[in-house]
This record gives C-alpha cells, structure tokens and sequence, in this order.
C-alpha cells in the first residue's frame, strides 16, 4: 500500500480543484480504487502504488487548469478523472480549450467526455475516421460541426451529408411527395443538426448554392467528391457493396467520417454491414481511425449534450 498527501495554499484553492463539492471525490475513489480524506488544504490518497500515482495525476491536471485560468466545473472534474483511470493523456485545459464554431445566438459545440474530444481530433489529423458505438454519444452531432468548422474555416469547399434508407429499401418512388419530400424522412437528423449549429435561413443558403449536399446514399453512386468534408451517417445499415461505394467516391482533398452503431443494424437477416467487415479490415491502415464510444459516452440530457449530441 501506498500514501501521498497533497497540500495547498488554501481550503478555498483545493475546493476549487474539486468543483466546489468535495462529494465528487467519491467517483475519484471509486474510479482510481483509492481510498480519499481530505480536510482544510490537504487531500491525501492511500492505495496501490499504480492507483494512488493516477490519482495524483488527476489532481496535477486540474491544478494545472486551475493556474491557467480555467473553472473547474463537474464536467472538467469527471474528465479529468476519466483520463486518469484511462490513462489516455488527454488534459482538461485541452478539454476547455476544445471548441467549435458558436456566435451571437448559439453557443460554441465542446466536448464532454475523454472519447469525444479523441473525436474530434481524430477528425482534425486523420482522412478517414469511423466514429462507432451507442446512440446518444454525439457521433453525427460531433461530425457534422467539425465539419461545418472545416468548412467555415475554407479547408473543404463543401459539406456532404449521407444516410442510408433502409426502410424503403432505397426505393423511394412509392412515396408521395417529390423528391425532397421522400427522402426527408431519412435525412432530417442532418438536418436538425445543421439548425442547431447555424441559424436556418444560412443553412439554407448554404444548401441552394451547393455548398451543403444531403442525400441518400444511392445518390453518391457515379461520383467523386473533391475537396469536401463528407459524412456518412448510420452507416451499419450499408451493405457490403454500399460501403464499398462510399469509400471510393473521397476525392483530392476531400475527408470523411463514417457513424453507426454496428449493434443497432436494420438490414435484412443474412445480409453482411458494410460498417461490420470496414471494421474487420481497416483496423491499422493508414489514415484511417476507429474512435469507440461506450455507454458512459452518452449525454443526451440538455445539459451533457456535446454540446449537445
């Protein structure tokens, strides 16, 4: 077993690295497997020696946001400990520094939790990134403002949006309506993201002029996308041949992120995700990145979305 106490200059600082709710130190114990007393400017943690190490990282890290100005709030303190028991590197200056797009009317999109700040970066280095896993974890939400930021910042000329309908087969003549009408049923996540981010009356814009597409994915057939940011959403409802299609259709300066829950699939009995066999055989080629939520990635809440997601 082993021991540290730390020390600081007041109760009021060391409240202060703790959000102000010393009852939080409960989860840095819980997380860590560390036992945790803490009374005046004085915090000491008792374990194994690997376990009681974390714990004083997670503490240097907030103490390090802290002096740099930053508030420490529950969501900074939770990553902070995350990041800690994950033993990932990421810090929560980075975490609070991490921000995109936001205005006069809507507020910047950050992230919320260890895997969602790898998201983004990923989708800031790498050509190709798969975000995978559970709903509610801000996979679209996350792709579709980095790549609005992209886009703002003139690194892609354009932004392309894509799903899968499954449930019509891709067939959508039967439906009534034209074309618009038929496909917004499948589409409309995008596009409720998009609104969330910027204000309609320029999403729409931005759609007359070309500079956003949204569409089915049987539409990419044919083409090849240059200098776009593309996204492909709920991509486990893309057959093997779908996939295929997709990943060839990325042009010259052109980046894209693939989404799905690959347990959440809608294709028929027998028929083999696109998203499943990219998983088995894209693991470890170059620029291309596998990001993995997990349950405790959700936030669906108003106040834990990614912001929103």
């Amino acid at each position: 077993m082993s021991e540290q106490t730390l020390e600081y200059e007041s109760a009021h600082f060391l409240s202060a690295l703790l959000a102000d709710e010393v009852s939080l130190t409960r989860e840095l114990a819980e997380a860590l497997g560390v036992r945790v007393s803490t009374r005046d400017a004085w915090i000491k943690f008792t374990g194994e020696p690997d376990a009681v190490a974390r714990a004083v990282g997670v503490m240097g890290d907030l103490e390090a946001a802290r002096r740099g100005g930053a508030t420490i709030g529950r969501r900074a303190f939770r990553f902070a400990v995350e990041a800690g028991a994950a033993g990932d590197g990421g810090s929560v200056a980075e975490l609070l520094g991490f921000r995109l797009l936001g205005g006069k009317s809507r507020p910047a999109v950050v992230p919320r939790t260890l895997t969602q700040l790898n998201y983004l970066k990923a989708m800031a280095e790498t050509d190709v990134v798969f975000g995978i896993g559970p709903a509610g974890t801000g996979k679209t939400y996350l792709a579709v403002a980095a790549a609005l930021a992209a886009f703002k910042e003139k690194r892609v000329g354009r932004l392309v949006l894509t799903r899968p309908a499954v449930e019509a087969g891709e067939a959508l003549g039967f439906l009534p309506g034209d074309l618009t009408e038929k496909i917004l049923p499948y589409l409309r996540p995008l596009y409720d993201a998009l609104y969330d981010m910027v204000e309609p009356d320029e999403v729409n814009r931005m759609i007359e002029n070309g500079s956003i597409e949204i569409a089915p994915l049987a539409y990419m057939r044919g083409r090849t996308l240059n200098n776009a940011a593309i996204i492909l959403d709920e991509a486990q409802n893309t057959t093997s041949e779908q996939m295929l299609m997709f990943l060839t259709r990325m042009g010259e300066g052109s980046r894209c992120t693939i989404t799905g829950d690959p347990s959440q699939s809608d294709l028929k009995r027998g028929v083999t995700s696109g998203l499943k066999e990219a998983m088995g055989i894209l693991r470890g080629v170059e620029d291309v990145e596998f990001v993995e939520f997990e349950r405790r990635d959700v936030v669906r809440h108003r106040e834990g979305r990614a912001k929103r997601g």
